[in-house]
């Protein structure tokens, strides 16, 4: 909300700190929670998806500067910005159907065509490498590492060069065009389904917090890994 009250704030570039973009919302804090009912998981959930989407419904563009992991939640941000750069060692991936959960917003499907968002959300695939997300149109340009910043910047600067005004509005009417398409609504009974999923008990849910619970979250993780080897 500052970037977009802040008149000198033209662009908006998104970067993880360190050696990853992001490896997805904290799971350490999640077992934390009270999950114990529907509104509870709504809530969190909730908080979430806003935190996703409010890099697509920002009125200034959002650039995602991706290196490293770029997992689950994370990955669901980076869809949500306008443009993602991506260096060389990227790596997406959104494996929440392998432990019992589901993408908090369901971009995907607005991002690729439905087959590969299928094979991306329904297999839980956590090691797409930078060229084939750049081939499935989830990126706009992949560049080695050391250029990365570099290459971001650039882009932002030749937005901000031009007109704010038509940028902004530019950037509207083509978020209206989705809008009309009924993105909007789709998200929003994605996340009702999120919730459900939630909610429900299955095994890999159950199993997955009993390790983490008992053995650590990199325990749980590596049980979670195996069983798809």
């Amino acid at each position: 909300k500052a970037f977009n009250d802040d008149p000198d704030v033209l662009v908006i570039v998104v970067s993880g700190a360190g050696e990853a973009f992001c490896s997805g919302f904290d799971l350490k804090a999640s077992a934390e929670r009270d999950l114990s009912t529907a509104d509870k998981v709504r809530a969190q959930m909730t908080l979430q998806f806003d935190f996703i989407t409010q890099f697509w419904t920002s009125k200034k563009p959002t650039i995602a500067m991706v290196q490293g992991y770029c997992l689950a939640g994370a990955f669901e941000a980076s869809l949500a910005c306008d443009l993602t750069i991506a260096a060389e060692n990227a790596m997406f991936g959104e494996p929440e159907v392998r432990f019992g959960t589901g993408a908090v917003a369901m971009l995907f499907p607005w991002i690729t065509g439905p087959k590969q968002a299928k094979e991306i959300v329904l297999t839980g695939a956590d090691r797409i490498e930078a060229h084939d997300a750049l081939r499935m149109g989830l990126v706009n340009k992949v560049v080695p590492l050391a250029q990365l910043e570099q290459a971001t910047h650039t882009f932002a600067q030749r937005i901000a060069r031009a007109s704010s005004v038509s940028v902004q509005r530019s950037k509207e009417a083509i978020n209206r065009a989705y809008d009309v398409m009924g993105m909007r609504e789709a998200l929003a009974m994605g996340l009702d389904i999120d919730v459900e999923i939630n909610a429900t008990p299955s095994f890999e849910k159950t199993e997955f917090a009993r390790i983490r619970k008992q053995a650590g979250l990199k325990a749980a993780i590596e049980w979670r890994d195996r069983r798809f080897e």
